[in-house]
């Protein structure tokens, strides 16, 4: 049957689906199967893909089902406000997965990633973390995200992209705007702006980061090749890891006997709450986005040529038929996503050593951290894309600062 016969759209970008998007998931089971009609903003229709197996599929069929997003960018507004979030940008996310350009920006990617010492990784996380946690160690309170988690990432980002502290607060601007769907035109132009500088910037004066093996690289990517790599590493490099810590941080606090340790003198377990958050409620709910080339039938429906079709990471991971609830070291799980547009390896190693630090050195700091409210009190910010806090409020005795070396 037609995906608009299965049942009436669902909005996946509201508060209320914010607020339980696991219950909408499995509401959703119930009454759809693998394959439910939604909407990403009011009026644009999309294919919701919850069922791991067809997701997995359609993610390694770039055959027929493109990354390329320019035919369906016709058919909606070019003002969209969450089209920055799905445009198409000349970068290995937006080239399918079978073409000439995608093998080169992959690898140019790649090869650059390649380049970061996982060591110095460890003292970039440190020297953002400490100063962090002493400016609010004294007052007993803190807000994780905007206090720690977001200042921090974006910090050890920058470093490792070589990009100063000027350039560095237009890009922070830019990127906020982007996940919280500003208008395209200014998003876009404040990001070309900022990024455009630290290309320029770093071909006149290159460094031992990110941006300078980029330019550099054998690809000979352009001006404007450069700026939509560098779109991917900031997008993905702020907004997933800041969303990492918090949400695991959320989940070692609302299970204190499985993750703290402290009654039994244990050191947090925070690899394992990162395996889990991962596998349950990663910070990239529903993204690796297709377009089928030509209308395609998958699980006896039809979908449109050219329509979104769009993995619930979320949702596919906690299916009953997958989900047995051991997550050690869980390879299976799609928060990374699958097939030729999964996110490199070292950018995955990379996030989850930037938050495993981030959440070791919080804790070892701060032992007693608690919620500042009840965990059903704490507000997710709506989004078709994102699982995100708005807020995560703590407390803790109060403590006298580190000594920084």
């Amino acid at each position: 049957m037609p995906i608009e016969a299965v049942g009436p759209r669902i909005p996946i970008y509201t508060e209320e689906f914010a607020a339980d998007p696991h219950g909408a998931y499995r509401s959703m089971r119930n009454r759809y199967g693998t394959m439910v009609p939604v909407e990403i903003w009011p009026g644009v229709p999309a294919t919701l893909v919850i069922g791991y197996r067809t997701a997995v599929r359609i993610l390694n069929d770039p055959e027929h089902m493109s990354a390329d997003p320019r035919p369906w960018q016709k058919t909606v507004p070019a003002n969209l406000p969450i089209m920055p979030m799905v445009e198409w940008r000349p970068n290995a996310l937006r080239s399918n997965g079978n073409t000439v350009e995608h093998t080169r920006y992959r690898k140019a990617t790649n090869d650059a990633l390649a380049g970061v010492d996982q060591h110095a990784l460890h003292g970039m996380v440190e020297s953002a973390a400490l100063p962090l946690i002493n400016a609010f160690c004294e007052t007993g309170s803190a807000d994780l995200l905007s206090d720690y988690s977001l200042p921090l990432v974006f910090a050890v980002l920058n470093q490792m992209l070589g990009c100063p502290p000027q350039i560095g607060q237009q890009v922070a601007e830019a990127s906020k705007a982007l996940f919280e769907g500003v208008d395209t035109a200014t998003v876009n132009a404040m990001l070309d702006a900022a990024l455009l500088d630290l290309t320029r910037l770093k071909r006149a004066v290159p460094g031992d980061d990110l941006t300078t093996r980029l330019v550099r690289h054998p690809a000979e990517l352009t001006d404007t090749e450069m700026i939509h790599q560098l779109v991917t590493c900031y997008s993905a490099g702020i907004e997933i890891p800041q969303n990492l810590i918090a949400n695991t941080v959320l989940l070692m606090l609302t299970n204190e006997k499985r993750f703290m340790g402290n009654e039994l003198g244990f050191a947090p377990s925070t690899t394992s709450a990162l395996d889990e958050i991962l596998a349950t409620d990663p910070p990239l709910a529903n993204y690796c986005i297709t377009y089928p080339l030509q209308p395609i039938v998958i699980d006896n429906v039809w979908l449109p040529a050219n329509q979104p079709v769009i993995t619930s990471m979320a949702a596919c991971n906690n299916g009953p038929e997958l989900n047995t609830g051991d997550y050690a070291g869980n390879g299976w799980n799609l928060a990374w996503g699958s097939g030729p547009h999964a996110c490199p390896v070292l950018a995955r190693s990379f996030a989850q050593l930037i938050a495993h630090d981030a959440i070791d050195l919080l804790l070892d700091a701060l032992p007693e951290l608690r919620l500042a409210v009840p965990a059903d009190e704490l507000v997710w910010r709506p989004g078709p894309f994102h699982r995100a806090l708005s807020q995560l409020p703590v407390v803790f005795p109060k403590t006298p600062p580190m000594n920084l070396r």
